[in-house]
């Protein structure tokens, strides 16, 4: 299912973790708008056990795509992808931190090498890309930054506490910057799925089976409805795909299943129980 699209030619955007999944998904979408996409990952090749690339997601997107190579715990990878964004297309108007670590297990289970791991990779690269497209956005007057983030949630800490740590800690990003950019133009979203999307996490992690999952097509049309509007319309708003949608007059969600027939899984919301959803899924195995 698809909403129509907006008309984004002329833009640029830069979409992290776009190798595979969710940001694999919302590059081709921004792509098809006629958007120039900075196609941003580590994975230059793909591998059985980790499919997809930078290169593979360009090719799908055509010419207006530009892969970059990008370790989000870099600085300097990160100052670099801004910098080709924006020699590329001379300009930056979306920065969507779709790069995520994952790891649902309690604190007492978490060493202290994977939470600096998660806080890398989720929080401080947002925080570093953020610092990096602003003095290009507030020169244009216009952006708009979406990270992938829940919307805050104290009852879902049990049991997720350091993952959660660092994507509240986006959504904290994401509330101080629309509040301080405001002026200039730029506005700034969390974007969360309301239920398990097939992805490398979703399959490596064994949460569920395919069942249970939605397509990435629901997170990217999403991401086409929220940049149909101008960035400060929603800015400052942590946002469900689903209920976005819904505002956009999707009613019928069975297309974005993986399977036909199959049942949702819900990890937000009141459908979730607040995320504790293992009982369904089966025991997590953090890797």
């Amino acid at each position: 299912m698809a909403i129509p699209s907006p008309d984004l030619t002329g833009k640029a955007a830069i979409v992290t973790g776009a190798s595979r999944g969710i940001g694999k998904a919302i590059a081709i979408a921004l792509g098809r708008a006629g958007c120039g996409v900075t196609v941003a990952a580590k994975s230059e090749q793909s591998r059985e056990d980790l499919p997809g690339s930078i290169h593979e997601t360009a090719a799908a997107i055509g010419p207006n795509a530009l892969p970059v190579r990008c370790d989000v715990r870099n600085a300097e990878d990160i100052a670099g992808m801004v910098a080709q964004t924006v020699e590329r297309f001379g300009r930056v108007d979306y920065f969507i931190h779709n790069a995520g670590a994952l790891w649902w297990r309690p604190l007492a289970d978490t060493p202290l090498k994977r939470f600096d791991l998660i806080m890398d990779v989720n929080v401080r690269a947002g925080f570093a890309g953020c610092t990096e497209v602003l003095p290009h956005m507030r020169r244009q007057g216009f952006g708009h930054v979406l990270l992938i983030a829940p919307p805050i949630d104290l009852e879902a800490l049990p049991g997720k506490t350091a993952y959660l740590i660092s994507k509240y800690g986006l959504t904290m990003l994401m509330l101080g910057l629309a509040a301080e950019e405001r002026g200039n133009g730029i506005g700034a979203s969390t974007l969360w799925p309301a239920t398990a999307v097939e992805s490398a996490a979703t399959v490596n992690h064994q949460m569920g089976t395919p069942e249970m999952w939605r397509k990435a097509d629901i997170v990217s049309d999403a991401v086409l409805a929220l940049f149909s509007a101008p960035p400060l319309q929603r800015s400052g708003q942590a946002l469900i795909d689903e209920e976005l949608l819904r505002e956009h007059g999707v009613t019928d969600f069975e297309p974005y299943n993986c399977v036909p027939g199959g049942k949702p899984l819900y990890i937000w919301g009141p459908q979730a129980t607040t995320m504790r959803w293992m009982e369904r899924a089966g025991a997590l195995r953090g890797k």
